[in-house]
């Protein structure tokens, strides 16, 4: 009677352990999204709570609210580089679509010449700054 009583509650100790690591384990990994030529390393998939004969359930992908802003940049020109708060973003013919936090940031254009666009533009969250360069 006591080996039996011990072995259920060894069991029952190991499959509570088990389901608790099986519940922190997705929220702990991370996941690489890209989103106008910016790479966001956050946590993901998100899952939603256990049900018994479905396991976990997966929330759809738009689920989280997003925590940036966009600033797009409309411009015919292809040879310009786009500089962000100082540091190298991309050219304008890779990307036109920057992902930002919030926030003030100085957005430069440079092409072969030096700098010819510089403006300081407010981002907030969920909406897209547009800048019209010549």
């Amino acid at each position: 009677m006591r080996k039996t009583t011990r072995l259920l509650s060894i069991v029952l100790a190991c499959a509570i352990s088990g389901g608790f690591l099986l519940t922190v384990a997705p929220a702990a990994s991370a996941q690489r999204v890209i989103r106008g030529g910016v790479v966001f390393v956050g946590p993901g998939p998100f899952y939603g709570p256990w049900y018994p004969y479905y396991g976990y359930y997966p929330y759809p992908p738009g689920y989280a609210v997003p925590n940036y802003g966009e600033v797009k940049i409309d411009t015919h020109r292809k040879d310009v580089e786009v500089y962000i708060d100082g540091g190298y973003a991309a050219r304008t013919k890779e990307a036109k679509k920057f992902a930002l936090r919030p926030g003030n940031h100085e957005i430069e254009l440079r092409d072969s010449e030096g700098t010819f666009f510089h403006e300081k533009v407010a981002v907030t969250i969920g909406h897209t700054t547009k800048l019209h360069v010549a």
